[in-house]
């Protein structure tokens, strides 16, 4: 099972704040952990929105329109991810629970998402087969 840690975005992520030597270092601390159990995919932190485009589709059928950032709630944006792969709910919990404050100064949220996984898009085998196929040769490239 995958799942992906989504920190939120606060109004010193959103100024572009980098985060203090001592959290960095918790951070790498950290990450270094789930390396070495062997469940990390991946972490980042993002940029401010200020820098971000959104891509919105405004009506069925429709052309996508482009909006420039920033994106006004600073609580809605995600200020940086951490994807791992884990054996159970409980686990990614776990997981989630150990990360140091990801802001430092109490404001720190997390939200915890699973990634749908190939199976739970479709029933039908020949398209689960086709999916997974593709995925296989995506990984590779």
């Amino acid at each position: 099972m995958r799942f992906m840690m989504v920190v939120k975005g606060t109004k010193d992520s959103e100024a572009g704040v980098m985060p203090s030597q001592e959290l960095l270092e918790a951070m790498l601390r950290y990450n270094e952990e789930l390396a070495k159990a062997g469940v990390l995919l991946a972490a980042d932190g993002l940029h401010a929105s200020s820098t971000g485009i959104r891509i919105s589709y405004p009506e069925p059928g429709g052309k996508p329109k482009v909006i420039d950032g920033p994106f006004t709630e600073a609580k809605e944006i995600i200020a940086g991810y951490t994807l791992i792969e884990v054996k159970s709910r409980e686990e990614a919990i776990e997981w989630a629970m150990r990360m140091p404050d990801p802001h430092g100064n109490g404001e720190g949220q997390i939200e915890l998402r699973q990634v749908i996984d190939a199976p739970e898009l479709t029933q039908n085998p020949e398209t689960l087969a086709v999916l997974r196929d593709q995925m296989d040769r995506l990984k590779k490239s």
